[in-house]
This record gives C-alpha cells, structure tokens and sequence, in this order.
C-alpha cells in the first residue's frame, strides 16, 4: 500500500486595502482547479498576517484561512496588489517576511503592486517584472535595475512571476496552471470558470 503524497500548498495574501480582483481573481482560477482535480495534488488557501478576515479597498470583507504562523509550507505565493502595499512595502516586518518566504517557497508570484512590496524586498533586483501602469515608475524609483515590461500582462521569471493589473492576475493565475499541471488542465478551468475576455466598451 503506498502513503498519499501530501498536497502541495498555494497561499494567497491578504491584507487591509487588498485590492479585491487582485486576491479574488486568482482564489476563483485556482480553487476551481484545485477542487475539480485533486488528482493534481495541490490545494489552495488565504493566508493573513493574523489569520483574521481583511477589509478590502472597496469594502468587501474577506476572510482567511491561516495565520503566518499557522499556514501550512508553501509551494506557491501570490502576493496581491492594492492600497495596502504602499504600507506594506514600508513595513520592515512584512518585508522580512517575504524575504523569509523568498528563502523557502519555490515560486513567488504577485499582481498588480504587489510587485512594488517584492521590489523593496529587494526580490526583483536585475529581473524583469511589471506591475499596474499606474505604478511602472515607482516600481522603477524602487529599485533601478528592474527590467520593467509595460506591456506585458504577466512576466514569468522562472521562480518569480509578476503580473499587471488586477484583471491580470486571472491571466497569471490561469499560466500558473498551464505550469503546474499543463496547457489542457488550464483550458479546462478557463472553460469552467467562462473566462473569454471580450469587453463590450
């Protein structure tokens, strides 16, 4: 009889003044991928600092699984973007600890402005990356030798990958599966979760 590989963990921050699409969009490509195929092996979960729910920046209320302290370890982080970084990416215990998950996380993943809390991390130092068009300059005040691409939806890095605005990250989130578990299964869920942009304006 063999033992059951543990799942493989993908946590997703939250955080006050999260910008709702830039956590939500991933949470809906990924928990529908994770819960239609197990047999995938990985399981996703919402993680904040305390383990309690966050205020959104448009007031949704949204609520964790973990703590930091209780989260279980992470194959994938997706850090999300939204008014909260601009404290954050200022916050020396929140930078620690992304450095920290830096050391031990396989794949370090951000939308939006998030990209601007792994920068003053000091994770994106002579890398490529992007972030909201609204933040391409600041994220190239943060640190100069940033390869920023404007005009890339997302930026796969290898064991990095930054994504642009919110909307983005549902981009992002479906190449994380296309990465994880193959082109096919990432069609399978964009099928399932009717994504096809085709904005009417």
């Amino acid at each position: 009889m063999t033992t059951p590989t543990p799942p493989l963990h993908i946590g997703i921050l939250l955080f006050d003044d999260v910008e709702e699409l830039d956590a939500v969009g991933p949470w809906e490509v990924l928990s529908y991928w994770t819960r239609s195929h197990p047999e995938d092996g990985y399981v996703v979960s919402c993680i904040s600092s305390d383990g309690r729910a966050v205020t959104a920046a448009k007031g949704l209320v949204i609520g964790a699984h973990e703590s930091f302290a209780d989260a279980p370890a992470l194959e994938v982080l997706v850090h999300p973007g939204g008014g909260g970084t601009r404290l954050l990416m200022r916050d020396p215990d929140h930078l620690a600890w992304v450095r920290q998950q830096r050391e031990v996380v396989p794949l370090m993943t951000s939308v939006c402005t998030g990209s601007l809390v792994f920068a003053a991390a000091g994770l994106l130092a002579g890398r490529p990356a992007t972030t909201h068009w609204g933040a391409m300059d600041e994220l190239r005040r943060l640190d100069s030798t940033i390869e920023v691409r404007e005009d890339d939806r997302w930026v796969d890095d290898g064991d990095l990958i930054t994504a642009s605005g919110v909307s983005a990250g549902i981009d992002m989130a479906l190449h994380l599966v296309a990465r994880l578990a193959g082109p096919d299964r990432a069609r399978q869920v964009r099928r399932g979760i009717q994504y096809d942009p085709q904005p009417p304006v």
